[in-house]
């Protein structure tokens, strides 16, 4: 069965950096837009990145100029570089794969914390 299984959270200072990725089986990556989502303690999930199969990526405004999505075809993974981290990036973070119904990876925890 086809997976996403994200990688790469932890604890980092305030005005640290993070490099999520996000492995999946099979050819989803570079056959599928692929899209970062986090979600907040008792809310929904919410849209942070998304990269088009031809490259062109879109951010939400809370993040852009901070995080960088980017894709590796050939290793089927995508990535999500965090910089300039602020505490408000506090969440559970997932990737996924616009227009399938893959199952929902773990995702991973980033918190943000002095």
């Amino acid at each position: 069965q086809v997976r996403l299984v994200e990688s790469g959270g932890g604890l980092v200072q305030p005005g640290g950096s993070l490099r999520l990725s996000c492995a999946a089986s099979g050819s989803i990556v570079k056959n599928y837009d692929m899209v970062w989502y986090r979600q907040f303690p008792g809310k929904q999930r919410d849209l942070v990145a998304h990269i088009t199969t031809g490259g062109s990526t879109d951010y939400a405004d809370s993040v852009k100029d901070r995080f960088t999505i980017s894709r590796d075809n050939a290793r089927n993974t995508v990535f999500l570089q965090m910089n300039s981290l602020k505490p408000e990036d506090t969440a559970v973070y997932y990737c996924a794969a616009l227009g399938t119904s893959l199952p929902w990876g773990q995702g991973t925890q980033v918190t943000v914390s002095s």
